[in-house]
């Protein structure tokens, strides 16, 4: 799925991003999460509590989404990620598995 860089959570089809409806950024302006430079580490903060944090950075990564703040994740952090880990397909089950595995070495 291709999408254009002025796509956000909430403008995106219900049925693929149903989650984006308990995102902390659901009542935030979309063109906040879309700026350039060293802004997007302020606009990336609401991302710091959301519930659907993983959700939305797996949905960035498996469509490549080139602009904007996702999951937390601005675009440059995003593409350092993707050149890391060119062989992942799927990015939420090995989100999933590291958000586990991070859990239990802080208990």
């Amino acid at each position: 799925m291709t999408m254009s860089a002025t796509v956000s959570p909430r403008s995106m089809s219900y049925g693929a991003m149903a989650w984006a409806e308990r995102g902390a950024c659901r009542d935030v302006d979309p063109d906040s999460l879309f700026v350039p430079g060293a802004a997007q580490h302020r606009a990336k903060r609401v991302c710091d509590s959301c519930p659907v944090r993983l959700e939305c950075l797996a949905e960035a990564l498996d469509n490549r989404m080139e602009f904007g703040i996702w999951g937390g994740l601005t675009e440059r952090e995003r593409r350092s990620l993707l050149r890391r880990r060119p062989d992942v397909v799927s990015w939420r089950p090995l989100l999933d598995a590291t958000a586990v595995r991070s859990a239990a070495a802080t208990s």
